[in-house]
């Protein structure tokens, strides 16, 4: 009988999808090139390795030479390779089609990279539902691994968690690992012989028991002064040698080697959940503070873990953050579409719809959907390439469709789930999403040819980091810790005092003489030759007496132009008043000098992280070479432009940083009503695209993985929800037993 304490390092390597490149080199470089070469060096010590879909293509694209020696590793038991959902997304958030479509998706590349079928599998951000069982069951995965906060919440004391338990859905039964915090919290940031003894006193009380340690392989390098700790003391191989040392008492193991040697403690439905962290960080609540324990500061002491307090579910990010919930939705959307073009290709003979699927599970990349110690939704770069690829996923559906000429449709529906109607207006080139519930305001502005949502914004809130100024770099950081009222949209109709200033309104200082930010507004559609139409209307409150705005947006079948009609009646007699529009632009940083602001005359004004104050103007262009588009914004009538950054403080493993979400633009007129109190504008939004200098054009969305044939393990959903369309022109110490999980390959545990 073996009663050597068993060990399993679990390492789970990711890059969010749209992540820099030049950020995932040098994670290559100081982490994962460094970390697999000195695992190689330790024969004795197997090691369990998930890579995520997103990095291995990078990789196998950038430094195939890597993937090779994983796959030799692989080949000779070093490395038992992990499984997982293709590009780490938050599973419960899926459709079970969308599911076990990308564990399957990712089982497959890594039968063409490795040679080997996964049996195990990562939890994305370990964010767990009792369901789950049954679509891994289903994808032909025997375990996985979660934090012993989840056992916790089970009833199940650490004591009980010295091995593996059994769990089903459906019939779909499985193995659960719990991955031990305090290991979490000494490795690596403890010295080597502080985790030997306290691996050598948990031998001592579980004699052939096992412990496992799951987290981020980028702790042992990427981390801030991880690359040091790990090259100038040598940490990973003092701790490598200090394990192989003590293998009299330790035995370095790896999950699958557990399933098949040892039997399981029994079996336990843990509820839904995260790891600990996540709870306070997803919160409603207030007054919650961060604990010590969510510091970035590397430091072994663990006395306060449990002084997190338990508070929030994950999915709470998408009320904390609308805007998540805005690509949750979206993501939904096209999910659907995704489902109704496979239901509806009977013999998966249409390679296009494989390819739009892969993008849709790009888009579903866990990274951008919360926020946490590292930067997650307040990563602009993240966000749009959750719209680039649901943009390449719609692009390549309209293909199969057979959307090839001109076309438009005009849509009403719940899109945002909230009970209220939307509007979206869509044709080959733009896509615009409007709230008549909320301000009639304009909430997403695609262009399809680049692949981007030019209102991806962000609003800028209070968050518990916040009280901690004196973290922060400079008192200059200080000057943004702005707050927003209302969301950072377009179409936003604002009442100012005339002597109402540039200044005050970036400050959020100046005061609302009107309520139509937030006002409700009436809606209706109709066809034109060649367009369609919405136009929304509300009759609120300005300067304390009746006003009635309308506006008419026109989308065209054939152009990337917007055309607006803005009618004011009610106005205060002879009482002049200032109005404005308010444009957000997301998407488009600062300091860099392809991208800027350009005047009526074509001359370059400032780049795209000032503030402008302009008057007796009518037009302004914002240019972004890089990702190829190029906004002209003008108007019937001259008058003045603000235009400033809107810029977050968020934090990441660096500390607190300033990040810039969008460019708010205001045109703005000091207008008088006529006799009868009315007064009009005409406003043109053009966006002219050209090749983006760095990237693929939506329509080339390649899946990493050969076109899918029917899995029969997956449920697909034959509808779609209904909506009303109008389409305008056109288109587990025995002796060696076998494994106790039921899999083609191996059904039962036999002693």
């Amino acid at each position: 009988m073996n009663d050597r304490l068993r060990l399993v390092l679990a390492l789970h390597q990711h890059q969010p999808v749209g992540n820099l490149d030049q950020v995932t080199e040098g994670v290559y470089r100081d982490c994962y090139l460094p970390l697999v070469e000195t695992l190689a060096d330790y024969p004795t010590l197997p090691v369990n390795l998930h890579t995520s879909g997103s990095l291995l293509d990078w990789l196998a694209g950038r430094h195939p030479e890597y993937t090779h020696r994983l796959r030799e590793l692989a080949a000779a038991g070093r490395i038992e390779i992990m499984g997982g959902a293709y590009h780490d997304p938050l599973l419960p958030m899926l459709s079970q089609a969308d599911r076990r479509g990308q564990i399957n998706s990712f089982s497959r590349r890594l039968g063409q990279l490795f040679g080997q079928v996964p049996r195990g599998m990562w939890m994305p951000e370990r964010i767990w539902d009792p369901a789950l069982a049954a679509d891994l069951a289903a994808c032909d995965i025997e375990h996985t691994v979660l934090d012993d906060f989840h056992f916790h919440a089970a009833g199940l004391a650490d004591d009980q968690l010295r091995g593996y338990y059994l769990t089903e859905s459906e019939g779909g039964l499985i193995a659960l690992f719990a991955g031990e915090e305090r290991l979490r919290y000494l490795i690596p940031f403890a010295e080597p012989e502080e985790t030997i003894a306290y691996l050598r006193d948990e031998a001592r009380r579980h004699p052939g028991g096992v412990l496992v340690y799951a987290d981020d392989a980028e702790k042992f390098g990427a981390w801030p002064g991880m690359r040091e700790r790990m090259q100038n003391s040598r940490w990973l191989r003092r701790f490598l040698d200090a394990l192989a040392a003590n293998s009299d008492w330790l035995q370095v193991t790896t999950l699958g080697e557990c399933i098949d040697h040892v039997p399981p403690l029994g079996k336990v439905y843990v509820p839904e959940g995260s790891y600990r962290e996540m709870g306070p960080w997803s919160t409603l609540a207030k007054n919650v503070q961060h604990s010590p324990a969510e510091s970035t500061s590397i430091s072994p002491d663990t006395s306060d873990i449990s002084a997190i307090p338990l508070a929030g579910t994950w999915r709470n990010f998408r009320v904390r953050y609308p805007e998540i919930d805005e690509m949750y939705c979206r993501m939904l959307q096209v999910s659907k579409r995704a489902q109704a073009a496979v239901a509806e290709d009977a013999d998966d003979s249409h390679p296009l719809i494989e390819q739009a699927r892969q993008a849709l599970y790009r888009a579903q990349c866990g990274c951008a959907y919360w926020h946490g110690i590292f930067g997650g939704v307040y990563s602009p770069h993240l966000r749009q390439a959750v719209y680039r690829n649901l943009l390449a996923a719609e692009s390549l559906l309209d293909i199969v469709a057979g959307r090839t000429e001109p076309w438009l449709s005009a849509t009403i529906d719940d899109f945002n789930l909230d009970v209220h109607k939307e509007l979206s207006l869509t044709s080959g080139k733009l896509g615009l999403f409007l709230a008549p519930d909320r301000g009639g305001q304009l909430y997403e502005l695609d262009v399809r040819d680049v692949g981007a949502n030019l209102l991806a914004s962000l609003t800028r809130r209070p968050e518990p980091y916040h009280r901690q100024t004196a973290t922060l770099a400079s008192a200059a950081e200080n000057a943004h810790l702005i707050y927003d009222s209302y969301a950072r949209k377009s179409l936003l109709d604002h009442f100012f005092d005339v002597r109402c200033t540039l200044d005050q309104v970036a400050a959020c200082a100046a005061t609302e003489q009107g309520d139509f930010l937030a006002g409700r507004y009436r809606a209706r559609l109709r066809r034109i030759q060649g367009g369609v139409c919405a136009q929304l209307a509300r009759t609120g409150r300005a300067f304390g007496q009746p006003v009635t705005v309308t506006k008419q947006l026109t989308l065209w079948a054939d152009r990337s132009v917007v055309d607006i009609h803005y009618e004011l009646t009610g106005l205060p007699p002879g009482r002049p008043c200032r109005f404005a529009v308010e444009f957000n632009f997301a998407g488009l940083p600062p300091a860099c000098p392809d991208r800027y602001f350009v005047d009526s005359q074509g001359r370059v004004l400032a780049d795209l992280g000032h503030r402008l104050d302009l008057s007796g103007v009518g037009s302004l262009r914002l240019v972004d070479r890089w990702l190829g588009v190029d906004i002209g914004l003008s108007a019937s009538e001259v008058g003045g432009i603000w235009a400033f950054p809107i810029q977050s403080v968020s934090r990441s493993q660096r500390g607190l940083e300033t990040i810039q979400q969008s460019v708010a633009v205001f045109p703005h007129w000091i207008v008088v009503g006529d006799a009868a109190g009315r007064w009009s504008v005409d406003l043109q939004l053009a966006i002219v695209t050209s090749p983006a200098a760095t990237r693929t054009t939506p329509g080339e969305a390649i899946a990493a993985a050969p076109p899918a044939k029917k899995e029969p393990g997956v449920a697909r959903e034959s509808s779609v929800r209904q909506s009303t369309q109008y389409v305008v022109d056109g288109p587990h110490a025995q002796p060696a037993p076998k494994s106790i999980i039921a899999t083609p390959q191996r059904r039962v545990y036999e002693g």
